[in-house]
């Protein structure tokens, strides 16, 4: 639980500077020297022999999932939507979660559907004034960022689970590994090197990010989430939001419409809050 806090925190500052600093730098060349840096830190602790090639294998797909394609849907919402909207899109989390257990064990339930339609309700009210083919393409990415970040936890703790023998950063750097493949890959297609280069601010704050953020903030989220059980941990997915909307509100003061924020977010915890309903009602039928 104290690893998942003190990650918290760190990427709730993480957020608002992507949107105050890095904005106008190509996305692409953003994710791949964030995943660059991180694949650095643990380099030195990795081992690369007598580690089974299964587990190899698994951290480099989790990883390239988790970070590698999250990051590359995460950093190109940041075109179409405000920070404090982008970290209350994140509230859906958990929902994949379940969503995602679920699946693995072939079944669902039909009820989730309506506490992501309410959830869809709050997202729009938030920005009913402006509602664009923008904004709700950022929605869709932000979604498809939750959907990616939400498999890359469960199979990590369920990897994990099953090797508990390795040290978990001797084996880490195959999860940053995993990622590194993915956005080099997508810089060298879809790059723009027009757009690759930073001031000495922007690097300090690529540094920030490569570094804490991802580098050690990653490892001891990933590592948390071993740590405490599934109900825990889509509490504290959903923790960043009001942490990086202080933040951002406090520091920044970027948000223009309080009144609709407000409504908007209430709708979303409502949601929320159904979805709990709906899993203890299907808990208890379960039971019985």
């Amino acid at each position: 639980m104290f690893y998942l806090i003190i990650v918290t925190i760190l990427w709730a500052f993480s957020v608002s500077l992507i949107g105050e600093y890095l904005i106008g730098l190509d996305s692409y060349f953003l994710v791949f020297i964030r995943v660059f840096l991180a694949s650095l830190i643990f380099i030195p602790f990795t081992k690369f022999r007598g580690v089974p090639t299964k587990l190899q294998l698994s951290l480099l797909l989790i990883g390239s999932i988790q970070i590698g394609i999250m990051y590359l849907c995460l950093y190109h919402s940041y075109r179409f939507l405000t920070v404090p909207e982008l970290l209350l899109f994140t509230i859906f989390t958990p929902f994949y979660v379940t969503l995602v257990y679920d699946v693995l064990h072939k079944q669902f339930n039909a009820l989730y559907l309506i506490s992501a339609f309410v959830a869809v309700l709050g997202a729009y009210i938030i920005r009913y004034e402006n509602v664009s083919s923008g904004f709700l393409f950022g929605f869709i990415l932000i979604q498809a960022s939750n959907i990616c970040f939400a498999i890359g936890q469960s199979a990590y703790k369920y990897i994990i689970e099953r090797y508990k023998t390795f040290d978990q950063k001797e084996i880490f750097g195959y999860f940053h590994f995993g990622a590194l493949m993915i956005t080099t890959v997508a810089i060298l297609i879809f790059g723009n090197f027009e757009k690759m280069n930073p001031s000495t601010l922007q690097w300090g704050v690529l540094m920030w990010l490569g570094i804490m953020a991802s580098g050690i903030g990653y490892f001891l989220w990933n590592k948390g989430a071993t740590m405490v059980d599934a109900g825990v941990l889509g509490i504290m997915n959903n923790a960043l939001i009001p942490t990086g909307l202080f933040v951002n509100i406090i520091i920044w003061g970027k948000v223009e419409n309080y009144v609709s924020l407000s409504i908007g977010t209430a709708v979303i915890i409502f949601s929320l809050w159904l979805h709990t309903k709906f899993m203890k009602m299907k808990r208890v039928k379960t039971a019985l």
